[in-house]
């Protein structure tokens, strides 16, 4: 079983974008959401299709992901739990590290978020200064959450660092 271990943060500026190595184009959807544990459907640049489950809160989740065929991923994209994400991930090395920035689009335009994954908790990475307010932990900032509980959610939620 893998583990994922992330630390996520609001992002300021954009002079991270000179930074960038890689840049991926994601939709996601939940077709399962409960308190601790989440299956999700993701498709990256429309051409690689993949499943996870995650279960967890905390910093240290356990995560399962299998690749799928596109037309599934695309058919069960169309019967998910609330909103379909959209947004630009662009990938960011920095010391050490590789950042993940998702720039969002759609319904949650204007939010912009990084998350660094780590080997394990104890891991401290160097923050880049165009990282502001960590959001680790805060649900509200969870993908999940943005998808399912988008009314409740939206207005609470600080698109600035």
């Amino acid at each position: 079983m893998a583990k994922e271990i992330e630390r996520k943060f609001l992002v300021r500026g954009d002079h991270w974008r000179d930074l960038v190595s890689e840049k991926l184009t994601l939709r996601q959807a939940y077709v399962a959401s409960m308190d601790d544990r989440s299956v999700r459907v993701r498709l990256t640049n429309d051409t690689v299709a993949t499943l996870t489950m995650k279960i967890g809160r905390a910093m240290t989740r356990d995560e399962f992901e299998y690749e799928i065929p596109v037309a599934d991923a695309e058919e069960l994209l169309g019967n998910a739990i609330g909103l379909v994400i959209e947004k630009i991930r662009y990938k960011v090395p920095f010391k050490g590290f590789v950042w993940e920035v998702d720039v969002f689009r759609g319904a949650h335009r204007g939010l912009v978020i990084a998350e660094v994954e780590m080997e394990d908790e104890s891991d401290d990475p160097e923050l880049p200064d165009w990282v502001g307010r960590e959001v680790t932990g805060e649900y509200r900032y969870s993908n999940q959450a943005l998808a399912t509980q988008f009314e409740q959610e939206y207005d609470e939620l600080s698109h600035s660092a």
